[in-house]
């Protein structure tokens, strides 16, 4: 019985794939066009424009037999058997794959064979034809086809932004009581054996930073944003020593899955800004985000003129809740640990609420944008879009719609592509500082696209540029060349200098600070390739914060907040690619240059 089956199995098979050969070239050879009874048969072009779903559905099985090109006779009876390849993978559903563009898969084709062998010649719907029309229309548009934006994570949910102050401390207030809560249940399970420390020596590896907690953080952060998730974006990107791999990445999460307005809330923003006819301004725009983060949630549009736009949209009250989110978030911290008084956590935030404010002025952003597009002009290696200034106002931001994908997904790269990526990146940082002093001061991963058919990388979001001084920048420089030589005396004055020390500090704290400064310079001070993904940085500094935190009597330098997040995320990069890279020749090459640029200008 089984074998009979099987046979009659197996003959079925081949008949239906012999009738499909045979309907295939049939159609191929009467042309274009078909008569099905009193019907004529549409070629691909006339039902792609049809508005009826319901018609579209009744040619499903002549729109999946329909070869795409009339010259099957001379491609050969085993081409013949082949199916169709005309249509995306997409048309069954999505099949973009590391955030590039293009067509994925090999068509439509496999798809319709496999209904063909279900044996129920309809099973399209109407929706399936929906879907494969619009791919085809996609693969036809070219060149463009290929920026597919990013994907907004599967965290994200739908969810309105909390304008007001009270609704956003009472947001704040719940943390508060469940990180109480949660660390005193962790503390219990650390003390009765239950559960042990997982850091293995993490800054951050406190029963306050449970995972439990760790997920109310992330929680919390992703319905307010604002600044309180900015400050989340900043943990996400620290290496292991700073905070163990399990809250890593849970706090990873803060970069991408950040909840997004609902559509009324969004639509209104929009209105407010560029009129209650914004939508006349564009060919099409998609209501539902590509992307979500801290301060505004980023659209795919298309201009009337067929350009691909990203159109990023702020939340609602961020602005003015900017300081009232970080009084609010360091009240809870108060309350859960006690911060050292050498860490002058008050300066720090208020720097940060300071440089928040001018992320959240879009114009300024804009203006930053253009800045460093005239800057890069001819660069080889990086690119800066667009700004489409008719869509661009205080609260929306308007950019050419750009390929890649961001770099933390390039660690599969092979390493002579991530060697390059990390050397222009490093590279660029030093440039900002010393060549522009001008810098992109935000280093979330996500604001860097590596287009690997181009070789290029793209430069995004310019709401955290700052320019430097050039007093600053000269004491700066000597800094690091100072390092690279091993000149402690240097180190210790040019510290002073910049007012990283006041000259009052104790002998320990001037040995740790310079000892600090030495680690952080090695990489530029070593003659081989610097081994970024074999260095210790990071654990060696942590060992010499308690001196630090101790005996430190000021606040270091309003310029060095963002600089030294800039330079410890492009270290960081380099260190998550795995990057080796020759530091010391690019370093001294730049030197060699702001020392030329010194002596013409004396």
């Amino acid at each position: 019985m089984v074998a009979c089956n099987s046979s009659l199995g197996g003959g079925l098979k081949r008949a239906q794939e012999g009738l499909e050969v045979c309907l295939t070239s049939l159609l191929a050879h009467r042309g274009v066009r078909t008569r099905r009874g009193n019907h004529e048969f549409p070629e691909s072009s006339a039902w792609e424009e049809m508005d009826n779903e319901e018609e579209l559905a009744k040619w499903t099985v002549g729109s999946e037999l329909a070869p795409e090109s009339s010259d099957i006779e001379s491609q050969g009876a085993a081409q013949a058997q082949q199916p169709s390849q005309g249509l995306s993978q997409q048309a069954a559903g999505p099949g973009v794959q590391g955030g590039r563009g293009g067509l994925g898969g090999t068509g439509l084709g496999q798809t319709a064979r496999h209904y063909h062998q279900d044996s129920v010649l309809g099973r399209l719907t109407a929706e399936d034809i929906k879907k494969a029309r619009e791919a085809r229309q996609t693969a036809n548009k070219g060149p463009t086809s290929r920026l597919v934006r990013q994907k907004l994570s599967d965290h994200a949910k739908e969810n309105k932004v909390p304008v007001s102050r009270i609704s956003r401390l009472a947001n704040f207030g719940g943390l508060a009581v469940g990180l109480g809560l949660g660390a005193i249940v962790e503390a219990a399970k650390q003390s009765f054996g239950g559960k042990q420390a997982t850091g293995q020596g993490a800054l951050l590896d406190t029963p306050l930073l449970s995972e439990a907690n760790a997920e109310r953080i992330v929680h919390t952060l992703c319905k307010v944003r604002g600044a309180a998730l900015k400050i989340g974006q900043m943990l996400s990107i620290q290496d292991n020593a700073f905070i163990n791999p399990q809250l890593q990445k849970i706090f990873e999460r803060v970069r991408q899955s950040a909840d997004f307005m609902p559509t009324w809330q969004m639509t209104k923003v929009l209105a407010e800004e560029l009129g209650s006819d914004w939508r006349d301004k564009l060919e099409s725009f998609e209501d539902k985000p590509f992307a979500a983060a801290s301060i505004g949630q980023v659209h795919y549009g298309v201009l009337k003129e067929g350009r691909e736009v990203a159109l990023k949209i702020q939340y609602p009250g961020i602005a003015q809740s900017i300081r009232s989110d970080v009084d609010n978030l360091m009240s809870v911290l108060k309350m859960s640990v006690v911060l050292p008084q050498g860490l002058f956590a008050d300066s720090s935030l208020e720097v940060l609420q300071r440089e928040l404010e001018w992320e959240c002025d879009y114009r300024r952003e804009a203006e930053c944008a253009r800045r460093f597009r005239r800057l890069l002009e001819g660069d080889s290696y990086f690119r800066v879009p667009v700004v489409m200034d008719e869509l661009t106002t205080g609260r929306v931001l308007c950019m050419e719609l750009v390929s890649g994908e961001p770099l933390d997904c390039c660690v599969d790269l092979d390493q002579d592509t991530r060697n390059q990526i990390c050397f222009n990146i490093l590279q660029l940082c030093l440039r900002e500082l010393f060549e522009f002093r001008f810098m992109q001061t935000d280093p979330n991963w996500s604001n860097f696209f590596y287009d690997a058919e181009q070789n290029k990388v793209t430069l995004l979001d310019f709401g955290a540029c700052r320019e430097y001084s050039q007093k600053f920048t000269d004491n700066y420089i000597e800094v690091v060349h100072a390092a690279s030589v091993g000149d402690r005396e240097t180190i210790l004055q040019k510290s002073k200098d910049l007012k990283f020390l006041t000259g009052f500090e104790s002998k320990a704290y001037e040995e740790a600070h310079v000892d600090a400064v030495m680690i952080l310079g090695e990489a530029f001070a070593s003659r081989e390739p610097f081994n970024f993904g074999a260095q210790s940085t990071t654990r060696r500094i942590q060992n010499l914060i308690p001196v630090m935190l101790r005996d430190r009597l000021t606040p270091p330098p309003e310029e060095s907040y963002s600089l030294h997040r800039k330079m410890a995320g492009s270290f960081l990069i380099c260190s998550k690619l795995g990057a080796v890279i020759p530091c010391q020749e690019m370093f001294h090459s730049i030197y060699l240059r702001y020392q030329q640029g010194l002596r013409t200008r004396a």
